[in-house]
């Protein structure tokens, strides 16, 4: 017999939450691995399916779960995942570009491009990890990532790897170490920031290994 309810508790850095059922007061756990189709994390407020079955210590857990109206909410998931990957590499080209045409110094995009390759490898690990269970990347370490330039890997490893991409806590802090980022880069190479650039440019970029390049 399968059941409805709802998921009122999900810890996604350990893969599993509670549902709840109406008329019934106790919490039902349910592990990441009990949903079939893992394309995306279950979420707070997510309406589910699932089979009722003890444990082998007698505890109540769910089975076979599906979360109800994912397939709609799939859909919108690859629209957004479309748009943010062409923006991503919409960026990547662009500041390659410039710095091609001698718009933006080099190390601006050799920055963007080794931390978002960087980024992207982190992710490939995280979510290697969080499919085995097994010790994951904290998201503290993964915001610094974006923050620092490795954004544009980010929005790529969200689409390839369908990663961290339904969760909306994580999407609001995200998005946010992206604009600071964008911002901060419109005010480096603007004439405000002129003093800073210089200092990257002449000091840290004195020291990259890609200076000879």
């Amino acid at each position: 017999m399968r059941y409805q309810g709802k998921i009122i508790d999900w810890k996604d850095q350990q893969g599993f939450g509670f549902i709840t059922i109406p008329d019934r007061h106790d919490k039902i756990f349910v592990h990441i691995s009990a949903l079939p189709n893992r394309q995306h994390r279950p979420v707070i407020g997510d309406q589910v399916s699932f089979i009722l079955k003890k444990d082998a210590t007698g505890r109540m857990q769910a089975e076979s779960v599906t979360i109800m109206g994912q397939s709609a909410r799939g859909r919108a998931s690859q629209r957004r995942g479309g748009v943010s990957l062409i923006f991503a590499l919409g960026f990547l080209i662009m500041i390659s570009g410039a710095s091609w045409l001698g718009w933006v110094p080099v190390i601006f995009a050799a920055s963007y491009l080794f931390t978002s390759a960087l980024t992207l490898i982190v992710y490939a690990l995280d979510k290697s990890a969080a499919q085995k269970n097994q010790w994951r990347t904290p998201e503290n370490t993964l915001h610094t990532l974006a923050l620092v330039g490795g954004w544009p890997g980010a929005l790529i490893a969200q689409k390839w790897f369908r990663h961290k991409s339904s969760k909306t806590s994580f999407q609001f802090v995200f998005w946010i170490t992206v604009i600071v980022n964008c911002g901060g880069l419109a005010w480096v190479l603007s004439p405000s920031g002129h003093a800073i650039r210089e200092i990257i440019v002449h000091k840290f970029w004195a020291l990259s290994p890609l200076t000879g390049i």
